[in-house]
């Protein structure tokens, strides 16, 4: 949702896309100390998993600063609904613990994700849980921990060609990553007192309200 919310608070969809990475970057630095904390990663096996993501990422961030604003806006548009049939699917389970594949099938999977997560960013997790799940044979909780990780590793790589391209603002990156740590505790405590099912509709409503003003070019 902050992809939509940078836009529709004035900056350009080009440019939001790229202020979106800073909350991201710092929100998966507390994330990985956790995980790490936790016993939950192998730091060698991390970053081999990364570095087949990051140059799929690379190229995505090129694609992304490349491509006219108003085509960007519309992708985007699309892209989100995507992210809403996961959404609206959530309670069914969408991917079952597989074998380890080999790097033929990995490899081409880890490096797609990437093209995506660098292109736009948003709902990548979904893509990410399924390589690592599915294809890498982790569990949910493992597939977490080093999707995290990898989102880490590749939005720090990819932040410095947003921002050589001037499609970073780094006050709106500030006070996004202000805001999502405030909506974090706001939003934790909300689940606990109310449950987390009317923030799912919510969220809901929004992508798809937001999904359709990207494809209308609004």
């Amino acid at each position: 949702m902050t992809l939509p919310a940078l836009t529709y608070s004035g900056l350009g969809i080009d440019v939001a896309n790229g202020t979106n990475r800073l909350a991201i970057l710092l929100q998966n630095i507390v994330a990985v100390a956790k995980f790490r904390k936790s016993g939950f990663l192998d730091f060698k096996k991390a970053l081999v998993i990364s570095s087949m993501v990051l140059g799929g990422a690379l190229l995505g961030s090129i694609i992304a600063v490349s491509m006219p604003k108003e085509i960007l806006k519309k992708t985007a548009g699309f892209l989100l609904l995507v992210i809403l049939f996961f959404m609206i699917r959530k309670r069914k389970r969408l991917v079952e613990r597989g074998e380890k594949k080999s790097l033929f099938i990995r490899i081409p999977a880890f490096l797609a994700t990437g093209v995506y997560g660098g292109f736009i960013q948003a709902g990548v997790g979904f893509f990410l849980i399924y390589d690592l799940v599915a294809l890498e044979g982790m569990d949910v909780v493992q597939a977490n921990a080093y999707k995290v990780f990898t989102i880490l590793v590749y939005t720090a790589a990819i932040l410095p060609v947003f921002i050589l391209s001037g499609k970073f603002d780094l006050i709106g990156g500030l006070i996004l990553s202000a805001g999502n740590m405030i909506g974090a505790y706001l939003g934790t405590r909300a689940a606990v007192s109310k449950g987390a099912g009317w923030v799912r509709w919510v969220v809901i409503i929004a992508l798809a309200s937001s999904a359709t003003l990207f494809i209308l070019g609004v």
